[in-house]
């Protein structure tokens, strides 16, 4: 019989790898911008979005705030090297508004995870505490990571157009979501249940739309899959 602990890493280590496909997803799209040299319609919320997350949840799972979370945050930590890789191709390649908003949200981003550091360790003294104020910002902004596509779902249902809703950053987004639940129920963890029971939903919605419109999608040369 497999103890609950060795499940909860072996699901645990599963969830790294598809986690690790979905910050990854996009990679096709940053292709296409790097050979158009040009962003085209594709919106930077998504990536900034998820380094928020990123950040939050690799300070979570560190020793000081949150024990035992190592594969919390070697993923997360991974994570957050590619969205900064997206988001430096997309400053390149945007458009001045495109630029400013990439900078401008990126510098508040980090005020604010310096904010929370702070507050967290001078303020919070034992890891209940602490885990408890990280654990609602990293549901907070791990709902307006998986939420962020919102912008493109609604351009898909306004177009009948999936172009610019990529099917891989949706599965992933479903898949990771569905795995660190089970990740979450094993030995229950509230805030990374919340987070990614988010994950699942706005996964679960993007697949159905996907299915829905990919028929009417217009096709031409320079598309991607």
């Amino acid at each position: 019989m497999v103890s609950a602990e060795v499940a909860r890493s072996i699901i645990g280590i599963i969830g790294n790898v598809i986690s690790f496909f979905l910050f990854a997803s996009p990679i096709p799209t940053f292709v296409r911008i790097y050979k158009k040299k040009s962003v085209e319609q594709f919106k930077p919320d998504p990536y900034i979005a998820s380094a928020m997350n990123c950040m939050l949840w690799v300070f979570y799972g560190l020793p000081i705030v949150h024990p035992d979370s190592i594969l919390v945050v070697t993923i997360n930590g991974t994570g957050l090297v590619l969205e900064l890789i997206y988001l430096t191709i997309f400053f390149m390649y945007a458009e001045k508004k495109g630029r400013l908003k990439v900078i401008g949200w990126f510098i508040v981003e980090l005020v604010f995870l310096g904010i929370v550091a702070t507050c967290t360790l001078l303020l919070r003294k034992t890891h209940e505490q602490r885990s408890t104020l990280v654990g609602i910002l990293c549901v907070v902004f791990g709902g307006l990571m998986y939420a962020s596509p919102l912008t493109i779902m609604r351009k898909v249902i306004k177009t009948k157009s999936v172009k610019y809703m990529p099917f891989y950053l949706s599965l992933a987004n479903f898949l990771n979501g569905v795995v660190w639940v089970a990740y979450a129920l094993i030995r229950f963890d509230l805030y990374i249940l919340i987070g990614n029971g988010f994950g699942a939903v706005f996964g679960t919605i993007q697949l159905i739309l996907y299915a829905c419109h990919y028929k009417s999608t217009p096709r031409d040369d320079g598309d991607d899959g």
